[in-house]
């Protein structure tokens, strides 16, 4: 136990720690991360360095294990755990997660389709395909329940129940939520949410750290054939047919992502706290780092919790949620947990799109500096951030008094704490980059300013384009070509008279039980691989 790191396993609160080593009682205690999951089957995030990283993970190459391979949507394709075969081996089934597809908007009709291929292209230039590894590609919301349901019949159908199955990926790349999903799913034996106290954690050799575990439940034909039946039935209802409830929740998951699904449970064990239907209703947004204990004194206090039989576990198969893999050259390292929240985003994100003269600049909060040094022509510029991140427009010659002068203020919003907060925080270092126009209805790239966001560039065709970009100690600026959202630019509303800015477009948000690539062009790929 220790009070000093939050992002650390047996973190808890400098208040309680001193309360129970005062009274004699922190041998009986649990630590924050447990105690959230135990009574609210919640799971915070748990960094570890990379040289800590491995010796957990690497114990993986020895079994016979399905890793669940997620990736943030939002920072591709850094959040590729590029040496992943290295960690867990080169002959491990793999299937890999594109999260947080809930908060892009949709910029065509077959963006889904899109973004799931490139995703897959991303993977196998980093390295991780080798032919046949890589059984499937799934775009999914841990936070809205989007694709869930899909993943956990996909699962089902394939993996089975041959062995346990790890989450893999990197901070805030959402497997902790996915974690917390998966459990009140179809995919966790019933009993497991209640008895999770006694069968969630896991000594490593050779580490302190314990991994969370829950007990997958066994695909048995009986089972799914239940479990098809109450799909086929969610399938059919409208949100009319919802309870009050549900739909309560389901416009409340609507006004945090443009995708949303529902996410049931076929079986569940008979105890007074599952009386309220199937519905999955916790609030991901509780699992803030700062959550404090709510029982007395961090001990908690048992009312007669369902448990497991040995039988019943004696030949389980597990789920673990590893920790995340902290990200090198990443600005969100370099923020406070305030500041954290303006940058990461947690809802539905509007694009923002301006039109840029050469000699003018775009001012992502003070994260990141986009010069138009020369063009042929003005060319439009397409943000894809938090919304909360404030965009400013200027002018070259007034680009670095604007931020001597605003850095650290409400102008430019983030870093926050004012000329002492910028003593501390790193220069923006600049990096020249040229592009060359491919048309009005499509961005050439996008200009990605670490993990803080990207900025799709559309420009006239054949026009060339020079941009100096400039991050906090030149951290992660990259050019990702194609882009993620070629057709950003059109999703924007009318020009506001007199300024470089468009109108915000939010496209609407959509319920969908069930999404499928079953014949797309990624399972075409996986299965020409295979021969």
């Amino acid at each position: 136990m220790h009070c000093t790191d939050p992002t650390l396993a047996g973190y808890m609160p400098s208040e309680k720690y001193k309360v129970l080593t005062e009274e004699k009682k922190l041998g009986k205690a649990v630590c924050q991360r447990c105690f959230l999951l135990i009574h609210h089957q919640k799971a915070l995030d748990v960094q570890v360095s990379k040289e800590e990283y491995r010796k957990i993970v690497s114990g993986i190459r020895a079994e016979k294990a399905l890793v669940l391979l997620i990736v943030d949507l939002l920072d591709l394709p850094n959040s590729i755990v590029s040496d992943l075969l290295d960690l867990v081996g080169e002959r491990k089934n793999i299937v890999v997660l594109g999260n947080k597809v809930d908060l892009l908007p949709g910029d065509s009709q077959n963006y889904l389709k899109r973004i799931k291929e490139q995703l897959f292209e991303y993977c196998v230039k980093e390295g991780i395909y080798t032919g046949n590894n890589i059984k499937d590609v799934n775009l999914v919301s841990a936070k809205t329940g989007y694709g869930i349901e899909n993943l956990i019949s996909s699962l089902q159908k394939s993996w089975k129940y041959k062995g346990d199955v790890y989450l893999v990926g990197t901070t805030n790349a959402g497997k902790s939520t996915l974690f917390n999903t998966l459990l009140e799913s179809d995919y966790c034996k019933s009993k497991a949410p209640e008895a999770i106290g006694k069968a969630t954690i896991s000594p490593w050799p050779g580490t302190t750290l314990n991994l969370l575990k829950f007990p997958i439940i066994n695909p048995t034909p009986y089972r799914m054939f239940k479990r098809l039946k109450r799909l086929r039935n969610d399938a059919s209802q409208t949100e009319n047919d919802l309870s009050k409830t549900e739909l309560r929740h389901v416009n409340q998951l609507k006004r945090q992502g443009y995708l949303v699904g529902r996410v049931g449970r076929t079986f569940r064990s008979a105890t007074p706290d599952n009386e309220n239907g199937d519905m999955l209703r916790f609030e991901h947004e509780e699992l803030s780092v700062g959550a404090e204990l709510e029982e007395s004194n961090g001990v908690p206090k048992h009312s007669d919790p369902a448990e497991f039989t040995d039988n019943e576990l004696k030949y389980a198969h597990w789920l673990y949620d590893t920790p995340g893999i902290v990200k090198e050259d990443c600005v969100l390292n370099l923020l406070t947990e305030q500041e954290l929240k303006m940058v990461v985003p947690t809802h539905s994100i509007v694009p923002r799109t301006f039109v840029l003269q050469p000699g003018m600049v775009l001012f992502l909060g003070a994260l990141g500096r986009i010069d138009f040094l020369k063009g042929e022509r003005a060319c439009w510029l397409s943000v894809i951030a938090s919304n909360h991140l404030p965009v400013h427009i200027t002018s070259v010659e007034k680009a670095d008094d604007i931020y001597n002068k605003h850095a650290g203020k409400t102008l430019l919003g983030v870093p926050i704490g004012g000329e002492e907060r910028m003593k501390q925080f790193p220069p923006l270092i600049p990096k020249d980059i040229d592009l060359k126009g491919v048309g009005p209805d499509q961005a050439v790239a996008d200009i990605k300013l670490s993990s803080a966001g990207w900025v799709a560039v559309t420009a006239q065709l054949d026009d060339e384009l020079q941009f100096r970009v400039y991050t906090p100690a030149g951290t992660g600026s990259t050019v990702r070509s194609p882009p993620l959202l070629p057709h950003i630019v059109h999703i924007k509303g009318e020009r506001i008279r007199k300024t470089p800015g468009y109108r915000t477009k939010k496209p609407e948000p959509l319920l969908v039980d069930k999404y499928s690539f079953s014949d797309g062009a990624v399972k075409a790929k996986l299965k020409k691989g295979k021969k």
